[in-house]
């Protein structure tokens, strides 16, 4: 169906837009809308560092809570936070046990976690409760939290880094195709 537009030029048909795809409508016009939130390319890159460092925390329970805190004290997108940090929830859960070793080998605990399995865990929370694999787990947890800590400062710096030229012309360019929408609306 082409509409037609009128205007102090004439009468021109303005050509329908072609239909969204599955990629538009569920990761970009979200991605857009947190865009349009108010967030400066600095604020984005910020928030998308922190998020990926504490979407690989090697903690359960604490990173929303934690990372919500964060971003609401450095005035960021809660949403965008939360969105990377769940989006890595796998990669988190891949890297629990590494992290942990680790830890306990920092720690000096590493012989008892050394060779320690999801499945070891899930059978000493079901025979001795969740006291003893805290007991098992409270140092290397510890260790685990100093390692990931260290890590995290470059890895935000370097997404940070890497990131705010990306924002800043993907920005940019999305505002020009905003006004040339609205332009080509109004005119």
């Amino acid at each position: 169906m082409t509409v037609t537009s009128i205007s102090a030029t004439g009468v021109r048909a303005v050509p329908e837009a072609p239909p969204r795809t599955w990629i538009q409508r569920r990761l970009v016009d979200p991605f857009m809308s947190l865009l349009k939130a108010g967030l400066a390319p600095s604020s984005l890159a910020l928030t998308a560092g922190l998020g990926v460092a504490f979407g690989l925390a090697p903690t359960f329970g604490i990173t929303t809570l934690v990372s919500t805190a964060v971003a609401l004290r450095l005035k960021l997108n809660v949403a965008a936070m939360q969105l990377v940090c769940h989006v890595l929830s796998p990669v988190q859960l891949i890297l629990l046990l590494p992290f942990l070793r680790w830890g306990a080998t920092l720690l000096g605990q590493g012989r008892e976690v050394t060779h320690l399995s999801l499945d070891q865990i899930k059978g000493m929370v079901k025979t001795d409760g969740w006291g003893s694999v805290l007991h098992l787990l409270w140092r290397a947890e510890l260790g685990a939290l100093m390692i990931w800590a260290v890590a995290a400062v470059p890895v935000v710096l370097a997404l940070y880094f890497g990131l705010l030229p990306l924002f800043r012309r993907f920005i940019s360019r999305y505002e020009e195709a905003e006004a040339a929408q609205t332009a080509s609306v109004v005119g």
